[in-house]
């Protein structure tokens, strides 16, 4: 049997010698850019090339998923390498498609590369018959929770319950034949790589005010100013802020999507916007339930009615110490002593790998490499060998860490690391979120 240190070596060969392939796939990623669940291109691209690895790889996953699966020499847990297919909208980016205004301003393209790239290494070498268990290579859909209005649409059309595409994902049982998860994230400062303590879960909510047109000018006293009872409300929200705990980092940031229809007319539909996120569950229905309250009092006072529509999004995101530990010393061993850090920050952006953090151990590391302001203009994969190449290498040598001496490391985190929730108990806590109300004073 060969050491580990020698398989990761041999699977960093491997990747090392398609170098060029894994960084011009993650390129061609970057200049076609497409949002959630429409990422045909991508996907097509991606299961071409599972197929010429000797993968039959499933498509059409939640719409535009594709999960290729491979098992090792003797039976164990399966663990997924995943990477996320959709890009976000950012019209001036230099990488923007004309037409939607999609680009990839958050590194997706480099994710997906990346797990091909540790598909390379681990399938295309000696390492495959020294490991157990199973190896699942998951591009997903739909992360970057944009074009709600969309999602909304097509759930309309029984396309899709959830509106992220983890959370379709783990509705459609397609989680269920995976015991361990991981992914990388890319980012923009100096430190090699990270593993951050945890993240902010989201839901999303989308308002409603409904009042009286009325001549703005002539009769104003005969309407009732919908955007008034909307300006009312966000104040009232704004106003809950104190009442949070500050452990439970609660962020509100609501955005005025529709404003009226003239500057002449008083205003008789006004649509709001808005994230509620958190660190805790309890928090975020918490922050939930003081919205809800602030916009029913909001009409209450102008006398407009109001409807509330409330979609569940992401769940908070935690990291299994074991796996983080594992990537860590692979990092240090890429990077050199130093290069990677384990942190006890809390992010309070949020992401759908949160989701899965919640039915299995799973471990979200960053690499650096990127530069400029997520999610803008200006963000780019500034060193392709670090966001693409060593990415995948780091990909691989944990996943070799997991499953090699008969997947002993894996089999002892999934005994020990126990879910926070089971399928069913996810999918209950998902639907009980998912509502409509009107409210008429």
């Amino acid at each position: 049997m060969n050491s580990v240190d020698d398989l990761k070596t041999e699977a960093c060969r491997v990747i090392d010698a398609r170098r060029q392939e894994i960084i011009d796939l993650g390129e061609a990623i970057l200049r076609q850019p497409e949002t959630g669940f429409n990422e045909a291109k991508t996907a097509e691209l991606i299961a071409g090339r599972l197929r010429s690895l000797g993968l039959e790889p499933q498509r059409g996953l939640a719409v535009t998923g594709v999960k290729g699966r491979k098992d090792c020499a003797r039976p164990g847990p399966a663990l997924a390498i995943l990477g996320e297919l959709d890009a976000l909208k950012v019209f001036d980016h230099p990488h923007a498609d004309p037409d939607t205004g999609a680009a990839h301003a958050c590194g997706h393209n480099a994710q997906v590369a990346g797990m091909v790239g540790a598909a390379m290494g681990l399938l295309s070498s000696d390492v495959l018959p020294e490991l157990a268990g199973a190896l699942v290579f998951f591009a997903v859909p739909a992360e970057e929770m944009i074009d709600v209005d969309e999602r909304l649409e097509r759930k309309a059309r029984n396309e899709i319950e959830f509106l992220a595409g983890k959370a379709e994902l783990i509705r459609l049982g397609h989680f269920d034949d995976v015991d361990l998860a991981m992914m990388f994230h890319t980012k923009t400062d100096t430190l090699a790589s990270h593993v951050a303590g945890s993240s902010n879960g989201a839901l999303i909510k989308k308002i409603r005010f409904i009042g009286k047109a009325a001549h703005a000018g002539g009769s104003p006293q005969t309407g009732i100013n919908a955007l008034n009872a909307a300006s009312l409300a966000m104040t009232a929200i704004a106003y809950q802020r104190e009442t949070f705990y500050d452990d439970d980092t609660i962020r509100i940031h609501p955005i005025i999507t529709k404003g009226g229809e003239a500057v002449s007319a008083v205003p008789a539909e006004v649509k709001i916007e808005t994230f509620i996120r958190g660190k805790t569950i309890e928090g975020i229905v918490d922050a939930n339930s003081k919205v809800d309250n602030a916009l029913r009092g909001a009409a209450m006072a102008v006398g407009a009615s109001v409807e509330i529509v409330t979609v569940p999004g992401y769940l908070p995101q935690t990291n299994n110490e074991t796996m983080a530990r594992l990537w860590g010393g692979n990092a240090e061993r890429l990077f050199g002593a130093g290069g990677f850090k384990r942190t006890t920050e809390h992010r309070t952006s949020s992401t759908d790998f949160g989701d899965v953090a919640h039915i299995m151990p799973a471990v979200h590391p960053y690499v650096a490499g990127a530069s400029g302001g997520g999610h803008t203009n200006n963000y780019l994969l500034a060193d392709k060998d670090s966001v693409y190449v060593k990415s995948a290498k780091l990909l691989a040598m944990t996943a070799i860490d997991l499953l090699c001496d008969d997947a002993a490391a894996a089999r002892r985190i999934v005994e020990e690391d126990k879910p926070r929730m089971s399928r069913q108990e996810y999918l209950e806590f998902q639907r009980k979120l998912d509502a409509t109300e009107v409210f008429r004073p």
